[in-house]
């Protein structure tokens, strides 16, 4: 299989599975908003997911893991760009795939463990406040911070990375390169949603404008497949 093939399969691919799991996660679970309620609910809605809320976040990470792939296939796909271009492309996606995989693996992995611990009927005192702290510092750190500050961030150069290489080689048409590059600083505008913000809520324009990039950007990524495989 050649590198344009293989990307294009997985262009097309990774957002509609990224799409799927996410919807599925917004009904099971009622994420993202869920994430807004106190840590005790939060667990508690994730304690009656059961099993397939697990494997639901699993799925996530492993959707988000596919990123790295994608990134160097398609950088092999549009080699004609130059080699800083494919440098650039490879290099930020695998780092925007590693961030992302880094935020969500919390989820199937640790949050598990904190759910139960919470809900243990002879937990000795000062359980639910430790239980609390912990999701809640790794919430921020590798949440907020590293899958979703620095993952917008990386995802957007990613996309500026891919635009460029579009407008400088001949193997995509143009309009693809231009409107990647439209989408790319939307996502670091989506990225400060928390920078300068300490509460429970960020910026209401980044909190905004985050979904309708994502659905933009899946959107995108299947044009760009669909060409490859053309």
């Amino acid at each position: 299989m050649s590198a344009r093939v293989g990307a294009g399969v997985l262009l097309v691919a990774l957002p509609v599975a990224f799409n799927v799991v996410f919807t599925l996660l917004a009904r099971g679970f009622g994420y993202p908003d869920v994430l807004r309620q106190p840590t005790g609910v939060i667990l508690a809605r994730f304690r009656a997911g059961g099993s397939r809320l697990i494997l639901l976040w699993w799925a996530f990470v492993v959707t988000s893991l596919a990123l790295a792939p994608t990134a160097l296939l398609l950088a092999g796909a549009l080699a004609d760009a130059g080699t800083t271009a494919v440098l650039l492309m490879a290099g930020s996606g695998l780092l925007s795939a590693l961030v992302q995989v880094l935020g969500l693996a919390r989820w199937p992995f640790l949050v598990p463990f904190l759910a139960q611990a919470a809900a243990e009927p002879d937990a000795p005192a000062g359980r639910t406040e430790a239980v609390e702290v912990v999701f809640q510092a790794f919430h921020r750190y590798l949440g907020v911070a590293v899958g979703e500050h620095l993952g917008y961030l990386l995802t957007g150069a990613w996309t500026a990375s891919v635009a460029g290489a579009v407008l400088a080689g001949d193997t995509l048409p143009a309009w693809l390169g231009l409107v990647g590059l439209v989408l790319a600083p939307l996502f670091v505008v989506g990225s400060l949603e928390f920078v300068g913000r300490t509460g429970e809520r960020g910026w209401p324009v980044a909190e905004r404008i985050v979904p309708v990039v994502y659905i933009a950007w899946s959107l995108w990524l299947v044009a760009v497949g669909v060409t490859l495989l053309l």
